[in-house]
C-alpha cells in the first residue's frame, strides 16, 4: 500500500501506452521520474515530474507535455478527480473523496500490517552490542543496542527472517585482567586484603557484586591459589558478567536470539581452519608491514608476520593474523566468526560497530568478501558517540563504574521509552546530545511524550464514546466527508508505507521517529482548533458522531502503534 510507488508504476505504464500511440517519447531519463507528495503550499494529493523529465527528448516545453499526459491520465484513472499543471510543469493530482474512503477502509483492515513492504524478503544476521564481557553496558553500547534492535524490528516488520546476535569476546588479555579483578575482590571480602592499585584491573563496584555471587554459590571452595581455580573462576565470572549485560539489555527492551563465544571458536580450531582455507586461495602470506600512519618509524619494528591480503578486497593495508607469541589476533578470530556466520546461509550480514571501531570496517568487509567468494554482503553501521547533559552541564559519573554512565543508570533516570526514542532521533553516523531534562518534560519539545500523548488522546476520544479502537465503523458513501485539515492528516498517513520502505532499504530507522513527530504534530494542531471551534471537535455534543473522522483516528492510531512498536516504545492509552 505504498501509494507513491504504486502510482509511479501505474503512471509509468500509462506513459508507455502514450509512447505506443506515438504521442510521446520515453527516454532513459525516466529514471528520474518520481511520484510524491507536493510541497505543503500545494493542496494536491500526488505530484508527478514526468513532463519535466521527458520534455527535452520530446522537443517541447514541460507545460505542453504535461497537458498531453494530463488528458490521458484523466481518461484512464477514474479515481482522479482533477489534475493541475503547477510551476514549471509538475502534474498535480487530486483524488475523489471516494478514493480516500476506500483507502481508510484498507488501512483499518490491514491494521498491524499496514506499512509492511513487499520488497524481496531475505535472511538477515544483525550483530550488535558485542561489548567485552568485563562489565556493565555504558551509554555508547546503549545507542548501538537500540540501533541494532530497531533495525531488527524494522526488517522483521517487512517479513524478513532476522537473527539478533551477540558476539562474546571472552578470550584475551582483558579477560585475564577481569578474572584477576574478581579474584582480588574475593580476597578483599574473605581475607580483608586491599584491592591492588593496578591500572589493568577493573575497579567498579559491579566487580564486588560478581565476587559476592561467586562466594555465595560455593561452586569454588578454596581461593588460596588463583592458578589452580582460574578455569573455574573464569567460567563463573563470565557467567555473572553475561547475566549483568543481558539484564542491562532487558532494561532497554533488547533480547538477542543467539550468543556466539570467541573462546569456543578458538577451542574448535575454527581460526586455524579459516586461515588454512584462505592460505589455499593464496590470500595469506608471510611478510613485513610498513609503520602505520601516525606511528614514528623510529618506534616501529618491522618483523616477519602472518598477513591477510585484505588490500585485494578494498582495504588500505594487509592485516596481521598472529601476534609475536603465536596467539591469534582479534581480527583472525573475527574472521573465523564471520566464516561461521556465512556457513549459516544468511543473505545479508549487518554489524553494528561502536565509534571506536569505525576504522575496523574495511578489514572485516574485505575478510567477508574473501571467505564468501564475494557472495555475501556485509554492511557495517557505526554508532557514534552519545554526549550526556544535565542542567546544561556534561554528565559523566557513575557510582557503578567510577568513570561512565551505565545503561542501568540511564534507564533509572529517564526510562526505557525516552531512551530508545531519543537514541534514534538522529542518524547513527552523527554524534548525539542527550539532554536529561528535555526527555523528561511533558511538552512538544519532548518528541516521545508528544507521540505517546497523541495516542493517549485518540484513546480518550473513543473511551468517551464508549467505543474501542478495534470497533468496526461503517462508512456511508453519501455521508463520507473530510475537511482540509483531515485530508492533510490522511495524506501524511499515506506516507507511512513509503517511510517504512525507505527506512528498510537504507537501513535508517531514525526516519521513523521523525515521521511520527510530524504526523502527530498535525493531529495536535487540529485538536487545538477544536478549543475555539466546535466544528473541529472529535466528540460532538450531538448523538450523531462523524464516522469519517472516527475512522481517520483509527488509522492514525494504527500508524502510531506500528511505528512505536518498531522503535520498541510503548503506546500508553492514557497519560
Amino acid at each position: 500500500m505504498n501509494l507513491f510507488s504504486d502510482y509511479q508504476k501505474k503512471i509509468f505504464n500509462s506513459l508507455k501506452k502514450l509512447e505506443k500511440k506515438k504521442l510521446i517519447q520515453i527516454s532513459s531519463q525516466l529514471i528520474r521520474f518520481t511520484v510524491e507528495l507536493p510541497p505543503k503550499n500545494q493542496k494536491a494529493d500526488l505530484s508527478c515530474n514526468a513532463a519535466m523529465v521527458l520534455a527535452k527528448v520530446n522537443n517541447t516545453s514541460p507545460v505542453q507535455l504535461a497537458e498531453i499526459i494530463k488528458k490521458h491520465l484523466l481518461l484512464n484513472f477514474d479515481e482522479f478527480k482533477s489534475i493541475e499543471i503547477a510551476g514549471p510543469g509538475f502534474i498535480n493530482i487530486y483524488f475523489h473523496i471516494s478514493f480516500w474512503k476506500e483507502y481508510l477502509t484498507k488501512v483499518v483492515k490491514l491494521d498491524s500490517k499496514f506499512g509492511c513492504s513487499k520488497i524481496l524478503r531475505k535472511k538477515y544476521n544483525i550483530e550488535f552490542v558485542s561489548a567485552n564481557p568485563t562489565g556493565p553496558l555504558h551509554v555508547g553500547h546503549c545507542r548501538g543496542a537500540i540501533l541494532g534492535d530497531t533495525l531488527s524490528n524494522l526488517l522483521s516488520f517487512n517479513g524478513n527472517n532476522v537473527t539478533k546476535e551477540y558476539y562474546v569476546n571472552d578470550y584475551g588479555v582483558q579477560i585475564k585482567n577481569f578474572v584477576s579483578s574478581v579474584y582480588c575482590r574475593i580476597l578483599e571480602i574473605i581475607k580483608d586484603q586491599p584491592f591492588p592499585k593496578d591500572k589493568d584491573l577493573y575497579p567498579g563496584d559491579y566487580i564486588i557484586d560478581i565476587a559476592k555471587k561467586i562466594i555465595k554459590n560455593k561452586s569454588i571452595k578454596n581461593f588460596d591459589n588463583l592458578e589452580k581455580i582460574y578455569a573455574k573462576l573464569s567460567l563463573e565470572s563470565l557467567k555473572c558478567s553475561i547475566q549483568l549485560i543481558t539484564s542491562n539489555l532487558i532494561l532497554l527492551g533488547v533480547k538477542h536470539d543467539n550468543f556466539v563465544y570467541e573462546s569456543k571458536l578458538i577451542s574448535k580450531k575454527m581460526v586455524s581452519k579459516i586461515v588454512k582455507k584462505l592460505k589455499n586461495k593464496n590470500y595469506i602470506y608471510r611478510g613485513k608491514l610498513e609503520s602505520p600512519k601516525g606511528e614514528q618509524k623510529i618506534n616501529w619494528q618491522r618483523r616477519d608476520l602472518l598477513l591477510f591480503k585484505s588490500t585485494l578486497f578494498g582495504d588500505d593495508s594487509d592485516r596481521t593474523l598472529q601476534k609475536a607469541d603465536g596467539t591469534w589476533t582479534y581480527f583472525a578470530a573475527d574472521m573465523a566468526y564471520h566464516a561461521h556466520k556465512i556457513s549459516r546461509k544468511f543473505d545479508v550480514l549487518i554489524n553494528i560497530l561502536g565509534a571506536d571501531h569505525a576504522g575496523y570496517t574495511k578489514r572485516i568487509t574485505s575478510a567477508t568478501k574473501a571467505i564468501s567468494n564475494n557472495k555475501v554482503n556485509l554492511i557495517c553501521k557505526v554508532s557514534q558517540l552519545v554526549k550526556l547533559f544535565k542542567k546544561g552541564e556534561p554528565f559523566k559519573m557513575s557510582k557503578r563504574t567510577g568513570d561512565y554512565i551505565t545503561v542501568d543508570d540511564l534507564i533509572k533516570e529517564v526510562g526505557k521509552d525516552s531512551t530508545r526514542f531519543m537514541m534514534l532521533s538522529r542518524s547513527n553516523d552523527v554524534e548525539l546530545d542527550f539532554d536529561f531534562e528535555k526527555v523528561t518534560e511533558k511538552s512538544k519539545d519532548n518528541p516521545v511524550f508528544y507521540v505517546q500523548y497523541a495516542y493517549a488522546r485518540i484513546n480518550s476520544i473513543f473511551r468517551s464514546l464508549k467505543l474501542s479502537l478495534k470497533t468496526k465503523i461503517k462508512l456511508d458513501n453519501k455521508k463520507f466527508t473530510l475537511n482540509e485539515y483531515e485530508i492533510e492528516i490522511l495524506k501524511k498517513i499515506s506516507e507511512w508505507p513509503k517511510c517504512v520502505e525507505l527506512s528498510s532499504n537504507k537501513l535508517e530507522p531514525h526516519r521513523i521517529p521523525f515521521y511520527l513527530y510530524e504526523l502527530v504534530s498535525l493531529f495536535h494542531s487540529y485538536w487545538n482548533l477544536g478549543n475555539d471551534n466546535k466544528e473541529f471537535r472529535f466528540v460532538s455534543d450531538s448523538d450523531v458522531q462523524n464516522t469519517s473522522r472516527l475512522v481517520l483516528l483509527q488509522c492514525l492510531s494504527i500508524v502510531i502503534k506500528n511505528g512505536m512498536s518498531i522503535l520498541g516504545v510503548s503506546t500508553p492509552t492514557s497519560m
